[in-house]
């Protein structure tokens, strides 16, 4: 499908990178001369090949060489130390190593415990490190290698994408390619409002129409492509002949994205839940206070998946940004499409308040759909857009991939409460739950009650252990530079009047930022290292 797309807009953006653009002619040449190069490794289908790399045009070329080639692209978080990424290369059996020069001391530190690896490629970033003994210079193969020869390839060969690690140690997921290009043409074709294409020269003519069109999609991905997130919003833009747009390499800040949006006329704004946002909402806090605002009138929606954007950011950068939706889809590495949210200027916004998926259930412990209205809560399950297993894991794969009624649901141990209205609400990951005197308590509504008084910028809460309760409440609280700052009293009664009283905190910590992974998600396992210590 995208080389159809390269055929018929070669001048077209497809990739931008600050100053960089590389257009959907030169992507497929250059891809197509990466594939080349991994063919002569002796890489070939369902041989991983793992990408250490940040957001960058060479991660999509790097990826899309597998495709070609029916390997299977594995993402690495550039953010990962030595173990990490020795653990998902081995776990993976990969058979190439791409990285940027600016990681090879972690690269190098790993490679004796890598011995299977056929090749590293170093991708040039500007570090002034030098690359690596035995290492390929990443542009030499580009240079060196003939376009490789298209060939027939199947809807059933597999992506192959790793957790964050939020619930212990990253997994690997599997996915057949024609179950992600179908349910990302269709939200796509939504969000254009047209019809989905369905043959790769059907979305080439769409791509066509659309190339002149101001709702072409030219999307800001601000999340690691490595990870489901940005890789979901990776494929949906190029299935449709879009812009991916990236932000330069270092921290994701708050004015840049502002600049880029404003500079690439961008429609969609891809995030992280809150920790982004609120620095979108900053960056345009201080562009209206010295006079200099940010136009943002080209933005359509900004889409958070991975982690809740709280409904006072929401309202925040409605202000700045009217006619913009706010989108919250909840999903994770193993299925998509399990709810979403969408907020308008005006809209009663209520943070973990979702419309379940079309093709999304609650289900009771013995797999019956929960009653809506009867207020009992129940663990979500998606069917129709969902991996099919994890790698080499039998037994995970029984447990999260499950035949209901005959057919295949992704079910991760989400709990929520169906409502009559088609909404439910999201109470969080079950083995999150707090069990303290023998009452339930879920994080998640207990960081919303925090985050809501006017003094807390950011909490996460997790239960720690306890002689007397089994566990008992505990957070980790990030606030505003406020002159008068609440204590952990004040914060623990905040709480207690609006929950039931044995859900407010116990212990509080105050930093300066909370634990938060590379995604954005709460590291609940750090804070309770911090608070047990």
């Amino acid at each position: 499908m995208w080389e159809a797309i390269a055929d018929t807009i070669p001048d077209a953006d497809a990739l931008v990178q600050g100053d960089r653009r590389v257009t959907w002619g030169a992507f497929d040449d250059r891809a197509a001369r990466v594939a080349s190069a991994f063919a002569s490794f002796g890489i070939g289908p369902d041989t991983p090949v793992a990408l250490f790399l940040h957001n960058s045009p060479e991660f999509v070329e790097a990826l899309t060489a597998c495709l070609k080639i029916r390997a299977v692209a594995t993402g690495v978080n550039a953010r990962s130390g030595p173990s990490e990424l020795a653990r998902v290369v081995s776990d993976a059996r990969a058979g190439v190593l791409v990285y940027h020069r600016s990681l090879g001391e972690v690269v190098a530190a790993t490679q004796p415990a890598m011995p299977a690896l056929r090749a590293l490629v170093d991708v040039d970033d500007g570090s002034e490190a030098p690359r690596l003994a035995g290492a390929l210079a990443y542009e030499d193969l580009v240079t060196a290698h003939d376009p490789m020869p298209r060939m027939p390839r199947s809807g059933v060969d597999p992506l192959l994408w790793y957790t964050g690690g939020t619930t212990g140690t990253p997994k690997g997921v599997l996915w057949e390619q024609q179950t992600l290009l179908t349910f990302e043409l269709l939200y796509g074709a939504a969000l254009l409002d047209r019809d989905a294409p369905t043959t790769p020269a059907e979305a080439a003519r769409a791509a066509a129409a659309l190339a002149t069109d101001d709702r072409r999609l030219v999307v800001l991905a601000t999340t690691p492509l490595a990870h489901a997130t940005g890789a979901n919003q990776l494929h949906q833009t190029l299935a449709h002949g879009g812009t991916l747009v990236l932000l330069p390499l270092g921290r994701v800040d708050g004015d840049e994205i502002c600049r880029t949006v404003e500079r690439e006329r961008i429609r969609l704004l891809s995030v992280v839940g809150d920790v982004v946002l609120r620095r979108v909402v900053d960056a345009l806090d201080r562009a209206s206070a010295a006079g200099t605002p940010y136009d943002l009138s080209s933005l359509w929606r900004v889409h958070s998946s991975g982690s809740t954007a709280r409904a006072a950011t929401k309202d925040a950068l409605h202000a700045y940004a009217p006619r913009i939706d706010l989108y919250d889809s909840l999903g994770a590495t193993e299925g998509v499409g399990f709810a979403t949210a969408v907020t308008t200027r005006g809209s009663d916004i209520e943070t973990g308040r979702f419309h379940l998926g079309a093709n999304a259930r609650v289900l009771d412990p013995d797999d019956r759909d929960v009653v809506p209205g009867s207020g009992d809560a129940g663990i979500l399950a998606v069917t129709a857009s969902t991996g099919f297993a994890y790698l080499r894991d039998p037994d995970r794969t029984a447990g999260a991939f499950r035949d209901i009624g005959g057919v295949l649901h992704a079910v991760l141990g989400d709990w929520a409460v169906p409502h009559t209205d088609g909404t439910i609400t999201l109470l969080g990951r079950g083995t999150q739950c707090i069990n303290t005197g023998g009452e339930k308590v879920w994080p998640e509504e207990v960081e919303e009650v925090l985050v809501a008084h006017p003094a807390v910028r950011d909490a996460v809460v997790v239960g720690i252990p306890d002689d007397e309760w089994g566990e008992v409440v505990a957070a980790i609280v990030a606030t505003h530079h406020l002159a008068a700052r609440p204590d952990a009293d004040e914060l623990a009664e905040w709480v207690a009047a609006r929950l039931a009283r044995y859900k407010r905190p116990r212990r509080v910590t105050f930093a300066a930022d909370v634990p938060r992974t590379a995604l954005g998600k709460p590291d609940r396992e750090s804070a309770r290292d911090v608070l047990t210590s």
